[in-house]
């Protein structure tokens, strides 16, 4: 694979000046960074950034120091989005930045914490979505600048945060008319779904082969791609421990989906004639994927992963108590907001207790959820 077989045309990438270079406060342009730079670096300098390297990806901080947490993870897809923006020729800073913001919105305790947000709000007519909330982050939460709330980041970057995953209709947020939810959001954006998906998947296996909840011979006998390298690197290296085997059949897995994405995604964009950013935008599909041979092995190892470790005894126990302490946590403060601290009083008033809770709550670690918990007994017993 080189750099010229894969690389689209310049049409294809989002510039760095134009319409999506624009933010919503005016700020003069800076004498040597670009817009997407900028954004790049005030996403790593927020709060909200910071406060991931505390949130659980898989495993909570206290199962060992050596997994995941939402940061690591993040800078994981960060890493990938930059390799596969790069060689195909897009804005490699603009898909960092949107690498580096995609879970800032994340609750504490991972998935398990935002259907549990999800849930509480749902009998008040509200739900819990961590895009939606990412984007209520960068543009009201975290206060950096006199002039302004929020982090004033650019068109392309807070269009790519609410669009990078998923598709919202006009009709049902209505607040979003900004972001050209009639149209395809542009493949440095993309690609961001995809590469979150190859990023844990092999980051997931990796973590939970070091935890002891599955066993390589498990994986081999059941994950096709991790089994197509596991077989040769053995054969390859058989005096060497398995974990140092396992970590380079994982390498080349990792490498096979990365490389499967860049070829099929310009494979689809030269196939359906989409060379340029508007052409891009008005497809009737999102044109970031991988080949259907890629897409059903990474179907299967997700498969795998989501019944012997994402739904494991092992993580059971983690699950029901993370549900327990933000469902409790989170009634406790609508029926009584004053327990929240003061700082917290003006957005009830103005959102609602609801919403107001579960913005307080979303923003937490799981270590500073769990200390408001332990507080929260105290005062009852």
């Amino acid at each position: 694979m080189t750099d010229d077989i894969h690389r689209l045309p310049a049409a294809c990438a989002v510039s760095n000046e134009g319409p999506l270079s624009e933010r919503q406060h005016l700020e003069p342009p800076h004498s040597y960074r670009p817009a997407f730079d900028r954004d790049r670096a005030r996403i790593i300098h927020a709060r909200a950034f910071r406060r991931l390297a505390g949130k659980t990806q898989v495993f909570t901080h206290r199962s060992s120091d050596h997994f995941r947490s939402r940061l690591t993870h993040t800078m994981e897809v960060a890493q990938i989005a930059r390799t596969v923006a790069a060689t195909l020729g897009l804005n490699e800073p603009l898909a960092e930045s949107l690498a580096l913001v995609h879970d800032i919105g994340h609750p504490p305790f991972g998935h398990t914490g935002e259907h549990a947000l999800d849930k509480a709000l749902r009998p008040y007519g509200l739900r819990f979505d961590h895009n939606l909330h990412a984007l209520r982050i960068v543009e009201y939460f975290e206060t950096s600048y006199a002039g302004f709330r929020g982090l004033n980041l650019t068109l392309g970057v807070r269009e790519g945060i609410i669009k990078h995953s998923r598709d919202y209709s006009a009709v049902e947020h209505p607040e979003l008319a900004e972001y050209f939810l009639d149209l395809r959001p542009p493949l440095e954006a993309q690609l961001i779904d995809v590469v979150d998906e190859i990023a844990y998947l092999t980051a997931d296996l990796d973590d939970g082969i070091e935890a002891g909840i599955l066993s390589l011979e498990e994986a081999a006998s059941r994950v096709t791609l991790f089994r197509q390298f596991w077989e040769p690197m053995l054969a390859k290296y058989p005096d060497a421990r398995d974990k140092l085997v396992f970590n380079e059949a994982l390498k080349r897995m990792l490498n096979a989906l990365v490389g499967d994405l860049i070829a099929e995604t310009a494979r689809r964009v030269e196939s359906a004639g989409a060379l340029s950013l508007d052409a891009i935008r008005h497809h009737p599909e999102r044109l970031a994927a991988l080949s259907p041979e890629m897409e059903a092995l990474r179907v299967e190892a997700k498969a795998f992963l989501s019944e012997r470790l994402y739904r494991s005894p092992e993580l059971a126990e983690g699950r029901s108590e993370a549900e327990k302490v933000v469902a409790t946590l989170f009634q406790a403060w609508v029926e009584e907001p004053s327990r929240m601290p003061a700082g917290q009083l003006p957005d009830v008033e103005t959102e609602g207790a609801p919403r107001a809770v579960a913005d307080y709550i979303a923003g937490m670690t799981d270590l500073y959820i769990l200390g408001r918990y332990e507080e929260f007994l105290d005062s009852e017993r």
